[in-house]
């Protein structure tokens, strides 16, 4: 795809204002019916740096597209995670903040490197005090059922124990096994009959800004190898506070790290798309297509992407 990488400004991501042909148009006619979802990362922050305000846009754009589930891509809780069951941060940042009917459906979650700073338990625990929040495991899958009746495996992983830097450090990830982590999703992928393959991690692999700030290495060396073998058209994150999409060897890597606190990121350094705007992103799929859009505060889109299944 012929990705712009001219960059937006701040008032023309807020308004929503594009340059000809960044965004492409969902064609009018659809084969089948979408699976509408939300996808929010970077987010808990007891509603302070622009997360109530995104959380209420998200709830209007989820009640707008019937959204059927939510995903969190991770850093649930600044800046130390939670430390019980009954820590405020649950209230504060999560049941007061997500309150909107339409978000009141399943949510997907998986940890950031800030989770990995307070207690995990609870995080898988919590399921026990809201039915919503769905963390079975510290990885996991679920297999979603399109309206042609096809699959689509859906793969959320943790990514923090693959972070060399975090080792010794208050990102309590030492007692986790990223090669066991490794096997599982080398193996779930290769058993995956499913027409559609999707990876969802908390840190990029690739960036559309680039560099060791951004792209991961300690991911890259792993898993760019497995979801090129595993025929993975795209891989969602968050962890970089901001709104990214690139194309690298035919997988789209969009980042959706724009729940609360943002950067101004300047012009994307690879042909794709970058913007500190806060957000979250919107999504549906479709038996032939994932199109997904990044939706700030205000409601603006300032980026497009119809993605098509990758054969295999």
């Amino acid at each position: 795809m012929n990705l712009t990488s001219k960059p937006l400004s701040r008032r023309q991501v807020l308004l929503g204002a594009l340059p000809a042909g960044l965004a492409l148009t969902v064609p009018a006619r659809a084969a089948a019916p979408a699976l509408p979802f939300v996808v929010i990362g970077d987010w808990g922050r007891r509603g302070a740096d622009h997360q109530a305000e995104v959380g209420r846009q998200m709830g209007e754009t989820a009640a707008s597209i019937a959204s059927r589930f939510v995903i969190s891509v991770g850093d649930n809780f600044y800046e130390n995670g939670v430390q019980s069951l009954d820590d405020t941060h649950w209230r504060q940042s999560f049941e007061a903040i997500y309150t909107a009917p339409a978000l009141q459906t399943p949510w997907y979650v998986i940890l950031g490197n800030h989770d990995y700073r307070g207690e995990i338990a609870p995080q898988l625990a919590y399921h026990s005090k809201s039915p919503r929040w769905r963390m079975p495991a510290r990885y996991f899958s679920r297999t979603e059922t399109l309206a042609d009746g096809s699959a689509a495996d859906l793969f959320f992983i943790d990514t923090s124990p693959f972070i060399r830097a975090y080792r010794g450090s208050a990102v309590r990830i030492d007692d986790q096994d990223p090669a066991a982590q490794l096997a599982w999703l080398d193996q779930a992928l290769g058993a995956s009959t499913a027409p559609w393959k999707i990876v969802i991690g908390h840190h990029p692999l690739y960036t559309a800004l680039g560099g060791a700030h951004h792209d991961q290495p300690d991911l890259i060396a792993p898993l760019a190898p497995l979801l090129r073998r595993h025929h993975v058209p795209v891989y969602i994150n968050g962890h970089d506070h901001s709104m990214q999409y690139v194309e690298m060897d035919g997988i789209a890597y969009v980042t959706t790290g724009a729940g609360s606190e943002t950067y101004e990121t300047g012009p994307a350094n690879r042909p794709g798309f970058a913007a500190g705007a806060h957000g979250f992103l919107r999504a549906a799929l479709r038996p032939e297509v994932l199109e997904i859009a990044f939706v700030t505060e205000t409601g603006a889109i300032p980026f497009s992407r119809v993605i098509p299944r990758t054969p295999g």
